[in-house]
């Protein structure tokens, strides 16, 4: 780029990088202002440059440079920075691609007094709080917003102060000041800070003593008819006004020095007093009242004009930045603190001296997602909003209350404030929502912060450990966290890893258990049955580890090597001699509600070369009761594979047996707790009886498992059963074993011995 060595030499003095570092000009003589496009959508590019098409900004016409990502954007300013406004999109390549920039522009660049306008095309989208804080961004706004005038208006606002800093900075007076000022107010986070800030700043950079006021001007949708001006930061003897609305000051000089500059919109300079206005977009003006005149020239009027312009931006960004902050920290619906806030609170009376005092209750709605479902979300907003104002009534000024989730509430208060009586309490009378009563329970799962070993977070897992158990085997009621919950669920979660490193290390393998005719004493079938052996060498209970597997997800991979080991060892039995030996295989809900579970049996079979008619899949009796709907299309298609369903633990539920029907199974299994109880009375006899004649009457064979004495075998077999299975006939056996038993017992009736 060609430079004016004559112009250059005005900018440049003691201390200033040498020519080729030197500041960019201001243009004069209608040298058109240069502005940089930084968007990764074309479109933008061509309806920005077209809607600005002849415009003139302060008596200078426009010239558009475009970059498409982040990077030509840096190459191009590593070149050139010659540049009054970057236009530049939030997310390009990456989310954050936009505010890096900014970090380069300035830091690296040096291009302190450029100004950038954010944009972005995802509404609702604004950047981080850090990042409000910690880059200097001029303005945002979102794509939508940014009409043909609004983009106008923010380019020539932008171009204004960028040539107001130009001037500024091309005269050198206090523009190290104004930069380290603003720099500072920043900074602070919270409109009171801020304001407080103003004042200390302000009066520094004009010499005067902070004898001042700051006042912030609510917007008019907020008002009500009445002046809703208050006193937000002060100094000096104007000290104790904070926090007054502005005509309850008693000073009818200082009331009506605002209220002329607040009402005029712009700075006044009295003899006696100095006023400065400093507007926002959203009509949250701010006015500073200064008890001191000013006589100021031209140059002192454009030094303070830049002052008050980067106040106003400071102004917009620290009330977004609130904004944020209430977000962060605030539930939007019912204004209480949420989760982040309650974690915060925790922390401190975890490191207070006196956290034995308190105690965290978490209370869930009983039966909320079925209202909200029925009536409609808005009435379960509405229901929300009442519970919360009635906490808040109730407890508001002694405790701690937060939203944490859709339906769940949290209060932190001393252990004498939250007996779980009083609380329940709270939900004896109805709530009036949408002019019905409604009458709503809550579970609750309570911790006391002595019981908590950590910080705030871990005191709120633990009272989530208390809510779900008593939702689980309270509901309506309360549970109390304890220590051994602590140590049950860490003691779940190492086995969780233990049992991901065993899946890894191949230490899960399948035995076999035979199932024997009662009738004919000969081996019908086997089932397989999953055991895991610890690197020690321990056994760990099926019990102990499937739960974990289920509630983990790795059931459904574990299950499918179950199901294909199976098929195998069924096709293995066949080619010893044993043909028409059936396989039971357990399955779990995970593995059938798994898209591909068909495709897996199917593939097992077909590689394999096992029998269909001679594989049997099992499932509990719970899950053909609570998933009945699904269980029965599922079935269907396992069914017309030539597969056989069998219902294990029958007898364990009990409470509806149309399921049956519908699912058209081939066998239900007595549960072994009633095989066990058989032979103690008369009365312990009824329930395998029912089942059998049952399972005859629906035209379903009938198998007991956990068969360990002959007496029990013999009692089945004079009840009808048709099989059993149990420790009476054989253990569980690693297939290396099984085809010697098979040839040893496989015809003989160990019942009748």
């Amino acid at each position: 780029m060609v430079v004016d060595k004559a112009a250059d030499d005005e900018l440049v003095f003691a201390g200033d990088p040498g020519p080729e570092r030197a500041a960019p000009r201001v243009p004069t003589n209608n040298a058109p202002w240069r502005i940089l496009i930084v968007d990764d959508d074309p479109d933008v590019h061509t309806t920005t440059t077209f809607a600005l098409r002849g415009t003139d900004i302060l008596g200078s016409p426009l010239t558009f440079l475009h970059a498409d990502s982040a990077a030509q954007a840096r190459d191009l300013l590593a070149r050139d920075r010659d540049i009054a406004v970057i236009l530049l999109d939030v997310v390009m390549e990456e989310e954050d691609s936009g505010l890096k920039l900014v970090r380069t522009i300035r830091d690296e660049f040096g291009m302190g007094e450029t100004r950038i306008i954010l944009r972005t095309g995802q509404p609702g989208y604004a950047p981080e709080m850090d990042a409000i804080r910690d880059y200097d961004i001029n303005d945002y706004k979102t794509k939508s917003e940014l009409t043909r005038n609004k983009l106008f208006t923010a380019l020539t606002s932008a171009v204004r102060s960028y040539r107001q800093i130009r001037t500024i900075n091309a005269n050198r007076r206090g523009l190290d000041m104004i930069v380290r000022a603003s720099g500072e107010l920043l900074a602070l986070s919270g409109i009171r800070n801020f304001a407080a800030g103003v004042i200390t700043q302000m009066s520094a950079l004009l010499g005067v003593q902070p004898e001042g006021l700051i006042c912030v001007q609510r917007p008019p949708e907020l008002e009500s008819g009445e002046d809703s001006t208050v006193v937000i930061a002060a100094a000096g003897r104007y000290a104790s006004l904070i926090n007054l609305p502005l005509d309850e000051i008693g000073d009818e000089r200082v009331h009506r020095a605002l209220d002329r500059c607040l009402d005029a919109g712009h700075h006044i300079f009295a003899e006696d007093c100095t006023t400065l206005f400093f507007g926002s977009r959203t009509q949250r003006n701010m006015a500073a009242y200064l008890d001191a005149p000013l006589a100021v020239d031209d140059s002192c009027r454009q030094l303070l004009e830049v002052f008050c312009a980067n106040i106003s931006i400071g102004l917009e960004n620290t009330l977004l930045f609130s904004q944020l902050h209430d977000y962060a920290y605030f539930d939007s619906l019912t204004g209480l603190p949420n989760r982040r806030s309650l974690i915060n609170k925790l922390d401190e009376r975890l490191l207070g001296g006196e956290r034995g005092r308190y105690t965290l209750a978490l209370l869930d709605l009983d039966g909320f997602a079925e209202s909200n479902d029925a009536l409609g979300h808005q009435y379960g907003d509405e229901l929300l909003k009442a519970v919360a104002e009635r906490l808040h009534g109730a407890l508001g000024s002694q405790c701690v209350l937060a939203r944490l989730s859709a339906d769940t509430f949290a209060i932190l208060g001393q252990i004498e404030q939250l007996l779980p009586a009083n609380l329940q309490g709270l939900f004896r009378e109805a709530f009036l929502i949408q002019q019905q009563e409604l009458m709503i329970s809550a579970t609750m799962g309570i911790a006391h912060l002595a019981d908590i070993d950590g910080n705030g977070a871990e005191a709120l897992k633990s009272a989530y450990l208390a809510l779900r158990r008593a939702k689980v085997q309270a509901r309506g009621e309360y549970v109390f966290f304890t220590r051994d919950m602590a140590l049950e669920i860490r003691e779940r979660s190492k086995l969780m890893q233990a049992l991901r490193v065993a899946i890894e290390r191949q230490r899960l393998f399948l035995c076999y258990q035979p199932q024997i005719s009662l009738h004919s004493g000969q081996v019908c079938g086997i089932e397989a049955l999953l055991r895991w052996r610890a690197e020690d060498g321990r056994l760990i209970e099926p019990a102990r580890f499937i739960p974990i597997a289920e509630h983990s997800g790795m059931i459904v991979g574990i299950g499918e090597w179950v199901l294909r080991m199976s098929c195998f060892q069924q096709a293995e039995l066949a080619r010893h001699g044993y043909p028409q030996l059936s396989m039971a295989i357990n399955v779990s809900v995970s593995q059938l509600r798994h898209p591909r579970f068909l495709a897996t049996l199917q593939s097992a079979l077909h590689d394999s070369g096992a029998s269909p008619q001679l594989i049997e899949l099992e499932i509990t009796e719970s899950m053909a009761m609570e998933e009945a709907d699904f269980l029965a299309r599922t079935l269907e298609s396992i069914k017309a594979l030539g597969v056989k369903i069998a219902v294990d633990d029958f007898g364990t539920g009990f409470s509806s047996l149309s399921y049956l029907q519908r699912l058209k199974v081939d066998r239900l299994k007595i549960d072994r707790t009633f095989v066990g109880e058989i032979g103690d009375n008369e009365r312990s006899r009824r329930i395998p009886e029912l089942v059998i004649q049952l399972g005859h009457k629906l035209d379903l064979s009938v198998l007991a498992e956990g068969v360990e004495t002959a007496e029990q075998a013999n009692i089945l077999r004079e009840l009808g059963c048709d099989d059993a299975q149990g420790y009476l006939y054989a253990r569980p056996m690693e297939p290396q074993h099984l085809v010697e038993w098979l040839r040893n017992h496989g015809a003989r009736d160990d019942a009748a011995d």
